[in-house]
Formats: structure tokens, sequence, C-alpha cells
């Protein structure tokens, strides 16, 4: 059964049994393209809209996890999913023909984070047997809910980023080969007043030092017992400022550990088009 340690953190265990990520031709092009399980080359996926095209790319992943897992769709009991649209339909779409138990989630940027923390206490406390955990993302719909449509052509800032095309999804059980959820931190609202909707990662960066800092202080761990610590998509102006961020409020030094996924994800001296960074759920 999960255990509250400190103020913010429950120490729990949980085990990715199986996972898998997809992704279109940027991503493919990226650092991390060779791990992708599959590549779609055409932004459209074969859809009529940028909508049906992110749920084809979300059902790929979920399904492609849930049988890596060593399972189907009815042997899930739960399944924690969301995406950037309105009334996640990304989600929703996917889901609908697989006939899992959803729990919807809008963590926005922090969504995949979201959903393992859920999958994995909803298995820890014995809710659910197998948990899914899902989310993607999609450059053009993005654009289009929170920007300009693309045929606007609008000029993008240095400090935009460039949200993924992609989808994720893992499964979590009690037992298994795979890695462990051992513990989950949940953020809190820290508003520092950013008002430029073009740069995320300043408003950002402040919410991921609290959390940070908090499981840090709740698990009684140093940075330095860490191989990494990974954020989501800070990019390059946010993670610059959680170091500065995490040094001056919190006395942590993270510049040897730190690593941001929106960095990882694609090379931004050969792929100048994504600006800071990659961003997305």
């Amino acid at each position: 059964m999960p255990e509250r340690i400190g103020a913010r953190t429950l120490r729990l265990d949980a085990v990715v049994t199986g996972g898998a990520a997809v992704g279109g031709k940027t991503e493919a092009e990226g650092p991390l393209g060779r791990q992708l399980d599959a590549v779609y080359p055409e932004a459209d996926a074969g859809e009529k809209s940028w909508e049906k095209a992110e749920s084809t790319l979300h059902a790929d992943a979920l399904t492609r996890a849930i049988a890596k897992a060593g399972l189907t769709p009815q042997q899930i009991d739960l399944h924690f999913g969301g995406d950037l649209l309105d009334q996640c339909i990304g989600t929703s779409f996917a889901a609908r023909p697989l006939g899992m138990p959803l729990v919807g989630l809008y963590g926005a940027c922090s969504t995949m984070a979201l959903a393992l923390a859920m999958a994995a206490l909803a298995v820890d406390c014995g809710a659910a047997q197998a948990a899914a955990a899902s989310t993607s993302s999609h450059f053009c719909a993005a654009e289009k809910q929170f920007r300009m449509p693309l045929e606007y052509g609008g000029q993008r800032t240095p400090t935009a980023q460039w949200t993924a095309t992609a989808a994720g999804a893992a499964v979590l059980r009690k037992q298994g080969r795979g890695p462990h959820v051992r513990a989950i931190s949940i953020g809190r609202i820290c508003d520092y007043g950013v008002k430029d909707a073009n740069n995320m990662g300043a408003a950002m960066a402040p919410a991921a030092c609290d959390t940070i800092a908090a499981f840090l202080h709740d698990t009684g761990t140093q940075p330095a017992d860490y191989d990494c610590i990974l954020t989501g998509d800070l990019g390059a102006v946010g993670s610059t400022l959680l170091l500065q961020l995490a040094q001056k409020e919190a006395g942590l030094a993270l510049a040897s550990v730190h690593r941001d996924c929106g960095l990882l994800l694609y090379d931004l001296k050969t792929q100048t088009k994504v600006g800071a960074g990659g961003s997305g759920c």
C-alpha cells in the first residue's frame, strides 16, 4: 500500500511491464529516432484532420504497449490517458474501440508523468491489477488550437518550442520485469507572473524546481544520488532557468544530472525549426 513520506511524496511500487512510443518525421530525425516503435512520415497519418491523425498515433502506441506487456485490452483494469486537445479527443477516440475503463487526464505538459503516477498508485493500492498510461500530441493540432493555424504563417519567437507529433504509452503491474515506479510527488502551481505565451520554459521552470526540491527533501536524497533527473519539456530556456532557480532557491546543484526530454528529442543544432526544443504531453 502507498506510504506517505514527508509533505508531498508517496512511496509505492509498480512495474512498467510494457511500453511503446511512435512519432512523426521530425521526431524520427532526432537523436531518439531509432528508439521509436513506429514512424509516421506524413503528418496527417492518412487521416482527414490533424486531430484524427493524433488519435491514430495514440491508438498505435497504446495497443503496442499492451501487446508488449503480454496482455489484451480486456485485461487492463484502468486506463489513464490524456492529450492537449479539447475534451481529450485524441485519447478518447483512440480508446473508444478498446473498451477499457478510461480515466481522462488533462495535465498539459505533465500528462505522461501524471498518467504514470496515477497508474502506479492504482496498481500499488490494489485498485487495478494492470493499468495503462498513455498520451499524445501533434504539432499541427496544437498550433491550430493554442496559437494560429499553420496556414496563417505566423513567425515563431526564439523562445518558442516545437510540439512533438508523437504518442507514448506504458502498462504497469504490481510485479514483473521492467523499470519500477518507487515514489511519486505531485507538483504545485507556481506562478512567477510570466505572461509570454511563447515562452513556456520560463513559465514551467519554477514548478519543476519546486517539485524536484520537494521530492528530494521528502526522500532525504540529494541530486548526486541519481544517475539522471529528467524534466519533461522545459526546453533550452526553461532548463537554464531551472538550474539557476534550484541553486538560488533550494541550494541544489542539478547541472551534472539534469536532462530535459524536450532537448533529448531533437537536435537543436541541426533541426533549427524546433526553436528552443520540444514540448507536448
